[in-house]
């Protein structure tokens, strides 16, 4: 069980803030990388993948000990105007907003309210078609009949169960309960808010809307390959939010949550509890993917936008080690079939992992 390698965190580690570098690093900044060879080696291997995945930008955090280790951008988030990716660069994360939800779900419904995900789906949303689904069963993409059956679509019903439970629109929940309480000063809670409707405003003041517009304008340009070239997507339409769905961030921002999470933004049997086997196949928690990579428990997320955008966040809770990656083209998940269940399926992830959890 991936509950029982949770194990206490060790203050020395291999990699052990590499020599002291990294001390007084806080989220924004760069460490020197004088003495850090593993980034350096890893940096090149990364920038090496994007351009063989013909991804036009990407960019990347990793987190280690409580602390914004490294962070860079990789290429082009506009290659017509010809401006860099960086990593404050805003893009649509995809499904991989389902871990913010749940998270938030976890925290102010189960923490801080008396929703169990042993509760049924229809207790919270009388409508759901299913009197039998559990809340739980959403958070760990469990079928009907038991099974793993990955479906961001089937987790968004829990939009309305969080609503429910919290009574404040699930926009405002984002914003205000995750986003602001981290510091994700760069994340939106909708990719539709550029352009705000009447239910928009009434959630949200003008200086934030403001803000958010902002931030929509710098979104990284979307691009899909034809013959081996990227093209920018003009198809590309935005989404209205929910619990699966519809959230842009940065790296950086994620990095700030990765830190929260870590924290005690969870109560910590949540926190264990969510990061551990949650569903009969032993291949979700509750918001997260888990496995184990030589022997150390993984947990992990994925989003993908088909021609447009993808993301990963691989976890590595025993040594408080994270990566976020973010590209501006599907390249970064599209081709391996993450939703079977198995991020070493990932060059990208596994690259991570063989230098940094050999």
């Amino acid at each position: 069980m991936i509950q029982q390698g949770l194990r206490p965190i060790h203050s020395v580690r291999r990699l052990g803030i590499l020599l002291g570098v990294l001390i007084g690093v806080v989220v924004g900044e760069q460490p020197s990388f004088a003495q850090t060879p593993v980034y350096d080696f890893f940096e090149r291997t990364l920038e090496s993948l994007r351009r063989e995945a013909d991804i036009p930008a990407m960019s990347a955090a990793i987190v280690q000990d409580g602390v914004l280790v490294w962070s860079r951008g990789f290429g082009r988030q506009d290659v017509e105007g010809n401006v860099a990716a960086t990593p404050n660069t805003p893009y649509a994360i995809g499904a991989l907003a389902q871990t913010l939800g749940s998270t938030l779900l976890l925290r102010k419904c189960v923490d801080q309210s008396y929703l169990e995900v042993t509760d049924r789906v229809v207790r919270w949303t009388p409508e759901y078609p299913d009197d039998t689904t559990r809340v739980g069963e959403l958070l760990s993409h469990t079928a009907p009949d038991g099974t793993f059956r990955y479906s961001p679509l089937r987790m968004s019903a829990l939009t309305g169960v969080i609503e429910e439970c919290a009574h404040r629109k699930y926009p405002q929940l984002l914003a205000q309960e995750l986003f602001e309480l981290l510091g994700m000063t760069n994340s939106v809670p909708g990719q539709t808010l550029g352009t705000p409707t009447s239910d928009d405003v009434a959630m949200f003041d003008s200086a934030r809307l403001a803000r958010y517009a902002d931030i929509l304008r710098q979104v990284a340009i979307p691009y899909r390959l034809i013959s081996g070239r990227p093209f920018r997507n003009t198809d590309v339409m935005p989404v209205r939010i929910d619990f699966a769905q519809g959230v842009v961030s940065t790296v950086i921002d994620l990095a700030q949550f990765d830190l929260g999470y870590d924290r005690g933004f969870l109560d910590p049997a949540t926190r264990v509890t969510a990061l551990s086997q949650a569903s009969a196949s032993g291949k979700t928690g509750l918001g997260w993917f888990v496995q184990a990579y030589n022997n150390e428990p993984v947990a992990w997320q994925f989003g993908v936008i088909e021609g447009a955008y993808s993301s990963l966040i691989v976890k590595v809770p025993n040594r408080r080690l994270t990566l976020i990656l973010l590209a501006n083209s599907d390249g970064l998940s599209a081709p391996f079939a993450l939703e079977a269940g198995d991020v070493t399926t990932s060059i990208f992830a596994r690259t991570f992992l063989r230098n940094f959890v050999p």
